[in-house]
């Protein structure tokens, strides 16, 4: 007796191979996507805009500006706090962004290592 599958099922290689080619599209929209990120800038303030940083997609500072009237030799450590701020907030929208954008390519689907 043999078993029956489901329409659309099986197929054997045919199957394989357009699995195969839509992973590979997916890989090359994965890595163009990754490039694209790589290359944009995301830029945060905090403290109202007294401190400003801008990141590339690859976490690497771009620039950094501080309004003269936050820096208070008295009080460095309100500075560092607002920098530090700034700064992991930039990084947040990188990681945001790559997650949303990513997911729209793989359907939600993590592939651990990749991004």
């Amino acid at each position: 007796m043999k078993a029956r599958l489901p329409q659309g099922m099986g197929g054997g290689a045919q199957n394989m191979n357009g699995m195969i080619k839509q992973a590979q599209k997916m890989q090359a929209q994965i890595t163009e996507l990754q490039e694209d990120i790589e290359n944009r800038e995301f830029t945060s303030t905090a403290g109202g805009g007294a401190v400003e940083v801008t990141l590339t997609g690859r976490k690497s500072i771009k620039s950094l500006t501080i309004k003269p009237e936050v820096v208070d030799p008295e009080d460095v450590e309100m500075l560092q706090d607002l920098i530090i701020s700034a700064f992991n907030d930039t990084v947040k929208k990188i990681e945001e962004t790559t997650e949303t954008e990513m997911g729209a390519i793989t359907g939600g689907v993590s592939f651990p290592g990749l991004f």
